[in-house]
């Protein structure tokens, strides 16, 4: 208290000149508008001012949360270009290698060539139309391929084109095996994507994993053995528990078909007419 009134006996006079100028500012400001408008406009931007550094300091202050997402985001979209840049370099693999065996498989056999001009892709009962029938070779029960490997088989035919039951359609089942191997079971399509099918009864014995190729088995007339179906993407149990069931990515995009090949098979007749003799016999 001794030390605070020292000082105002000391600064006086200091302290009255500056009330008497506030004072007087004051009765300035607000009895003359010319100054007052000065007045405001100056504390204004004196206000502005500090808001705006107030915004620069706070903002510098949180580069470092921002600067932490941006890596986070980067390292992510990293990530995701690595993991696409993988299955493209996956997927033109398989094209390239898919062609070439399917070249390999079919070089004996006539291979009629088509084009897709009716897609269902909405229900579980897809079907294609080609523009190719009776009076070019087409057949019931023909095998149809395409770049990316297997397509269906042909249901019905008139005289210029051809119904094909897909691999997307419930009633398709075509004999598969995994490459390398000789474990088979039957492909089927369940519904939903029309980039995926299930392959069952594969034997719990038979060494399965992630990434490998499904082809057809050769096990009918339809398809000659390895024609590339599609690629494992999970390996899990079928309801009985007593085989593998596989999920299996279509190697043919069903969504954007266009251009396929009817397969000819020239000794289908003969084990059409063995297995007609043997069903006599049965009888």
């Amino acid at each position: 208290m001794h030390n605070l009134l020292d000082f105002l006996r000391k600064y006086c006079h200091v302290l009255l000149f500056v009330a008497l100028e506030c004072i007087g500012l004051t009765l300035l400001c607000r009895f003359n508008g010319f100054q007052g408008s000065v007045w405001l406009t100056a504390a204004n931007d004196a206000a502005a001012g500090v808001q705006a550094l107030n915004t620069e300091v706070t903002s510098f202050f949180e580069l470092r949360n921002v600067n932490r997402a941006l890596t986070h985001q980067n390292v992510h979209l990293f990530r995701e270009n690595a993991k696409l840049r993988e299955e493209l370099a996956s997927l033109k693999k398989d094209t390239t290698l898919t062609e070439k065996l399917m070249a390999e498989k079919l070089k004996d056999f006539r291979l009629i060539e088509a084009m897709v001009v009716s897609n269902t892709t909405g229900g579980g009962e897809n079907y294609l139309v080609i523009n190719r029938g009776e009076a070019d070779g087409v057949k019931p029960e023909m095998g149809v391929v395409g770049g990316g490997g297997a397509v269906g088989i042909v249901y019905l035919t008139d005289k210029h084109h051809s119904l094909i039951i897909p691999l997307t359609n419930r009633k398709s089942s075509i004999s598969c095996r995994v490459r390398g191997q000789n474990y088979f079971g039957y492909l089927q399509w369940s519904g939903g994507s029309t980039r995926h099918a299930v392959l069952d009864d594969v034997p719990r014995y038979a060494k399965v994993k992630s990434g490998d190729v499904v082809e057809t088995s050769g096990y009918s007339a339809v398809f000659p053995p390895g024609i590339f179906v599609g690629r494992v993407k999970s390996v899990g149990n079928s309801s009985d528990g007593q085989s593998y069931k596989l999920d299996v990515a279509l190697g043919t995009n069903f969504s954007n078909i266009r251009d396929v090949q009817v397969i000819s098979t020239p000794y289908k007749a003969e084990l059409d007419s063995l297995f007609s003799k043997a069903a006599k016999e049965t009888l």
